[in-house]
């Protein structure tokens, strides 16, 4: 079998296998409860915005594009996001390569195909499940927004999944390296929330050192994948464009670290 077939075989036989499990349900339901928390939060926050506003004899009328709740909530559940990720998918090679069951694959697969496989499977399932939450997103703002008609809904639900995904390849990737160098599940997953954790900092040191017009450090930002989440939603092509390209920039990278540590090691 070429690259392809064999990459074809275990991606099918992965999706199969995650879906069969009870892991992916209850990440979904864990996600979505997160999701819902801010949401609800939001909602009470706004609606206590309105009733002051309402008093001081003003009206807040909500955007007919897109609500300003659920363009918080969005980025609110995006930062949750990557550690939704490295729960979903911390063993996908590091379960493998501890009991070394991982050989009977690589006897009839290339290192690649099986590395890209499993990808891939992770890749789908996480299309499916970010479909739905941001599906959830859109059917609020279209129940709570005047004028938010069936064109919009559809256009708006094409952002937020193109956004939250081109997000959470990166940090998919990431899992992907995590877990190729590690033996154990444990230490993967440990490995994995420490270089989140440190994505999170170097964002956040940049963002602090940025407060002084021209400071050397500010540029530190651009090497966490974080620093572009913020123009997901931007409405200029370009300005998404530039954030997408970063972040499949991010992808290749990790992916490319993971198949050196895959085909390098004692397997």
């Amino acid at each position: 079998m070429n690259v392809l077939n064999e990459t074809a075989v275990i991606w099918s036989a992965e999706c199969r296998r995650t879906v069969s499990s009870a892991r992916a349900v209850v990440l979904l339901g864990l996600y979505s409860l997160i999701s819902l928390a801010v949401l609800l939060v939001g909602a009470l926050l706004r609606a206590w915005i309105q009733q002051m506003a309402e008093q001081a004899g003003g009206v807040l009328a909500p955007s007919e594009q897109m609500p300003t709740l659920v363009v918080v909530v969005f980025y609110l559940s995006i930062l949750f996001l990557p550690l939704y990720v490295a729960l979903m998918g911390f063993d996908q090679l590091s379960g493998e390569v501890g009991p070394r069951s991982i050989r009977y694959l690589t006897v009839r697969a290339r290192r690649s195909s099986v590395l890209l496989g499993k990808f891939l499977a992770q890749t789908t399932i996480l299309l499916g499940l970010v479909l739905a939450l941001d599906l959830i997103l859109c059917v609020y703002a279209w129940l709570s927004t005047p004028g938010f008609g069936f064109g919009t809904f559809f256009l708006n639900l094409l952002r937020f999944w193109a956004g939250t995904m081109v997000f959470s390849l990166a940090f998919l990737a990431l899992t992907t390296l995590c877990s190729s160098f590690t033996s154990t599940p444990a230490v993967s997953l440990v490995f994995n929330f420490i270089f989140i954790l440190l994505s999170f900092c170097i964002w956040l040191a940049g963002l602090w050192f940025g407060r002084e017009e021209g400071h050397p450090l500010e540029s530190i930002r651009y090497l966490s994948p974080m620093n572009y989440c913020t123009k997901l939603l931007d409405p200029e092509p370009l300005q998404f464009g530039g954030s997408a390209l970063a972040y499949v920039v991010f992808a290749l990278l990790f992916l490319g670290g993971a198949y050196t540590a895959l085909r390098t090691r004692d397997l």
